[in-house]
Formats: structure tokens, sequence, C-alpha cells
């Protein structure tokens, strides 16, 4: 028999554990690596790691969603604050190959995705198809609170949130609602008491600490780090709406409480009221956004809104604050070629500046500058027949969107402590009597207008 030569065998050994290797290699990287999102990206320049397992998860997400027809778009503040200061250069080239991973390789823990309630309804079958992909998910619903002022629906709940979990990355997808006032809304993120909170770390996530109000954004499609997306067409745009979108629903329970210890007026007189008030806050809407001039809701009109919900139908006027320094010279030309002739005009840009505009028939729009001091906020208030000044004292408030009457309209953030400031603690019992120079908890007397500046800030027409 042929002795067998022994480094022969060796040879053959070694070759036949190389050939092993690196099948348990291409093994790894096509199968497993795939089923468990730890697969490195194809995109030209980009790192390996835990960098490349982000762009490979939100690649992964997205053949998700295409594959049933949701179309999503880009929401995340990391990524479009990256892609806005190129966005040029983006829209010049959407197909352009990416030279490195730039954007969706960016350290962060979730990328951030937004979806339109109306445009998908059908999700069993995508959490089928995640689960096959390796995707753990987890939905987070709550109640509609577009219903909460309809007694037989109220505690519907609908979805607000999705948690896709793959590897280290997760994708986080923000449901929206299309509201009455023509705007987009996404409820908070609330956990029930049976969902694990350690799936992903909520603290960190940017959406669903809060309400968000929203305007309907004009998409772009282009192309980031090799993966086709929709954005938002201006992020920065976007993004300051972003950092301004706290919403507060009305208070419909209590609003409901309400009217059940005082009945809500019905009669001719006050539906025709409410008619009016409503056309007239919606032209007055309508000429400070076009403007450019940030308002909200004040006096007897906030009242309504945190208390009932809907136009005191007693007050017989719409009350709009306004901070100074957003005052505009062209406010009141630009009401007046809207159709609402100037009414009066007290004070002055620097102090205690007030207007009011006739609307139509008896109702009218007045509208409250607000000047800011150290420690608290103040609009005044001019007697014309005396000269007197007096003054309105506020706490210190930041804004908030909600919905009043079909519109999407600012309020004070601390809205109880506003209307405590300005009713007093009995802002509950509606108050048919109300004189403006003493009837305020917040009105305090602020001196006379010298005589020689009337004609100045004392202008009735």
């Amino acid at each position: 028999m042929q002795k067998i030569n022994r480094n022969v065998v060796l040879a053959l050994l070694s070759l036949t554990s190389l050939v092993f290797l690196l099948f348990q290699l291409c093994y790894y990287k096509f199968y497993l690596s795939q089923k468990n999102g730890a697969a490195f990206s194809k995109a030209r320049g980009s790192q390996s790691g835990q960098d490349s397992t982000r762009w490979h998860v939100v690649r992964k997400f997205l053949g998700l969603i295409s594959s049933h027809n949701i179309p999503v778009y880009l929401i995340d503040p990391l990524i479009l604050g990256l892609v806005d200061k190129d966005i040029e250069q983006i829209r010049s080239s959407p197909d352009g190959p990416s030279p490195e991973c730039k954007y969706f390789c960016a350290p962060r823990d979730f990328t951030t995705f937004a979806l339109l309630d109306k445009t998908w309804k059908h999700e069993v079958g995508l959490f089928r198809t995640a689960e096959k992909m390796g995707f753990q998910w987890l939905k987070i619903i709550n109640r509609d609170p577009r219903l909460d002022g309809m007694d037989d629906l109220s505690g519907m709940e609908i979805p607000l949130h999705y948690i896709f979990k793959l590897a280290s990355h997760a994708i986080h997808l923000v449901v929206f609602y299309e509201r009455s006032g023509n705007f987009l809304w996404h409820g908070p993120l609330r956990l029930k008491q049976h969902m694990d909170r350690k799936f992903v770390p909520f603290r960190k996530l940017h959406f669903g600490r809060y309400p968000g109000a929203y305007e309907k954004p004009e998409l772009l499609l282009v192309s980031i780090d090799d993966l086709k997306v929709q954005i938002p067409k201006n992020p920065s745009s976007f993004l300051e709406e972003m950092s301004h979108s706290r919403f507060l629903e009305c208070r419909y329970r209590e609003a409901r409480a309400f009217f059940q210890l005082y009945p809500d007026d019905a009669s001719l007189d006050a539906v025709e009221f409410r008619k009016k008030a409503k056309s007239l806050l919606h032209l007055a809407a309508l000429t400070l956004n076009n403007l450019g001039v940030k308002f909200w809701l004040s006096s007897g009109t906030c009242l309504g809104w945190y208390r009932q919900c809907n136009v005191i139908p007693h007050s017989k006027d719409v009350d709009l604050g306004i901070f100074i320094r957003d005052y505009k010279a062209d406010i009141i030309p630009a009401f007046q070629k809207a159709g609402l002739p100037l009414k009066h005009k007290f004070g002055k840009v620097e102090d205690s500046l007030e207007l009011s505009f006739q609307g139509q028939d008896d109702v009218k729009l007045d509208i409250f500058f607000f000047y800011e001091e150290d420690d608290h906020i103040w609009n005044g208030g001019t007697q014309a027949k005396s000269g007197k000044k007096f003054k309105y004292l506020f706490p210190k408030f930041t804004l908030c969107w909600t919905e009043f009457v079909e519109l999407k309209v600012h309020v004070p953030c601390e809205t109880l402590q506003y209307v405590e400031a300005n009713y007093g603690p009995e802002w509950k019992v509606p108050v048919k009597v109300w004189d403006w120079k003493s009837s305020p908890s917040n009105v305090q007397d602020n001196g006379v207008w010298p005589v020689d500046e009337w004609d100045d800030v004392i202008q009735i027409y």
C-alpha cells in the first residue's frame, strides 16, 4: 500500500478548514446578519459597526413599508437638521449617489417617520411581514380626543405611535390625523400598564411627550445615503414648527359639566352671535397669519374656550392678544382691506396699545398688545372720556396650539393661571354684567394720559 504523504494530508485539512471558515462567514453575512439586523451598509464610504446598523435598519424599514404601499415621510429632527444644511445640493441631485453615509449613519437611538392615518388602514399584514424580517414592534393606542365632545363615542381608542426595533436601532412611526381646523395633529405617547417600558429608551423620543399640531407639509422625494425617502420640502420650517408644536385639547368633559350647571343659551340671538364671532375670528386669523403676526385667544374668548369649548354668547366681541414685539404697522391697513374698519385706537406702540375693529353688525374685534417685564406680562386699557390708563397684570406664559371653532389657534399654555389672573378664582361662574375698568381681578390704575397726547392716544372712528 502506497504511503500517504503527510504534507498532502495537512494541506488538504487546511484547505477544508479554510473553505468551511469562508462558508461560515458568508452564511453569517447573507443570512444571520440580515435576519438580526447587523448587516453592513452598502452605501459608498459608509462605516462598519453601529453606524452601518442604523442605515441598514432604516433601509429594511423603508422596504417593509414600500412592500405594503404605505406612504411615510421623514420627520427625524437630527437628520433633517443635517439635511437642511445640504438641502440645495440634495434638491439639485435627487438621484445622485452619496459619497458617504452621512445622514442615516449619524449617532442616534431612533429614526423618526410620520404616517398620515387616512392613507393606511391595513396593519395586520404589515406586522406579520415585519416579524419575518426580524423586527419587534409595539403599538401605542389611546382615546380619540376628537370624540370626547360626543357622549356615545367618548373613549374610543386610535393608534397614535408605532415602534419597530431591529438589532440596536429603532424606528419611531408617528401617526398624524387631520383635524377640522385643516391641520395635522399627533397624540401623546402614553404606555399602558402592561407594556414593556424597557423596550426602547422612550425618554429619548423627539415626539410624544405631548400632543402636537402642524401645518400640512409639502413633501419632496429625495435620495439620502442611497435611500429614497420623502421629507418636508422646507426642513428648516418644519424644525421651527416642531419647536412650538405643543397642542392643548379643549376640556370637553369640564364643558359638559359646566352646561349641566348653566344650560347653554340656544336662543336665536346667541346662535347668530356665535356664527358671526366664528366668521370674524377666521377672518382675523387669516389676516394676521398672512402678515406673519403671532396671536392668541385672550380675555372672554380665551375664557369661553377654556370653560365651555365655545364662544360666550353674551360677550359680544372677539378678543385677541399679541406681543408688542410682534406689532407691525401693516396690521391696521390689512384689517381695513379685509373689510374690518378701525373702530378705535388707544395708546401707542410704546405704551398700552389696543385696537378695535368693527365686524358684522355689532360684533367687534378687540386686539390687546402685551408688554413683557422681568416678572410679569401686562396689557393696557384707556378710558376715552377721562384719559385714565389701566394696566392688567398676568403671570408669564408661553403659547400652545388648540382647535377652536374649526380653527388652529394659539392659547396660553398656562391657561388656568391666565384665566384666574383675569377673572379670579370664581371664573367658572358666568357673569353677564362686566365692567372692564373694575371687574377684572388683575386691573390696576396706571395714571392718566397727558392732555396734549390725547389726539394721538385716544382715536375713535
